[in-house]
């Protein structure tokens, strides 16, 4: 992921970014979502609550967020899947990553955070439209249509990003019973065997 070498300014806003994330939500997790502060995270990543404002428009969006490297990272994978892979297989194998992975324990920690404190929603759900999007693009490009166009690549996304939260939240509610992969690969494996149209298809 991010194959593309980053000049070292970029670098660190990257690694700034992250570190305002992983405060918010360790905070959080440890004190809880009222007894935060910006100035608090801020000081736990060891930047000013200035710094807090370039990257992040309050706590919630810092807390529960989907990160621009990560839209940017998944959405390349995607790209990069091999020719002829269907659009649902290449977002499992980018979505159902190892748990033990960066990305996905910022997943699995964002649909704690946001089971936990329901007032997190509306900020967790404005970053997913923003992933949506940029996997909309990517799963476009792979099958060759024009996502503002044809609907297919939008909705294909809209049901395995939605498969993804609804699978963590069940997953998360039944203390994790199985592996995450596991059941995400079973999730899709619904999804894919109930889609009843593909690419060109007349939704009337």
């Amino acid at each position: 992921m991010l194959e593309t070498p980053l000049d070292r300014r970029e670098l660190k806003k990257l690694a700034t970014h992250r570190a305002l994330a992983n405060a918010a939500r360790e905070l959080t997790l440890e004190r809880g979502l009222d007894a935060v502060t910006v100035d608090e995270i801020a000081d736990a990543a060891g930047v000013s609550p200035r710094t807090f404002f370039n990257y992040f428009s309050c706590k919630e969006e810092a807390i529960v967020g989907v990160e621009p490297w990560m839209t940017q990272a998944m959405a390349e994978d995607v790209r990069r899947r091999p020719d002829g892979e269907d659009p649902f297989t290449a977002l499992l194998a980018v979505l159902a990553a190892d748990e033990d992975s960066e990305i996905a324990r910022r997943w699995t920690v964002r649909a704690e955070l946001a089971g936990r404190y329901p007032e997190l929603i509306p900020r967790q759900m404005a970053g997913l439209i923003q992933f949506e999007r940029a996997l909309t693009s990517a799963v476009g490009a792979r099958l060759g249509v024009d996502p503002d166009v044809d609907p297919y690549p939008g909705l294909v996304v809209a049901w395995a990003v939605a498969t993804l939260r609804s699978t963590l939240e069940w997953w998360l509610e039944n203390g994790r019973p199985v592996p995450l992969r596991v059941a995400l690969h079973r999730a899709f494996q619904v999804l894919a065997d109930g889609v009843p149209w593909r690419p060109g298809s007349d939704l009337t």
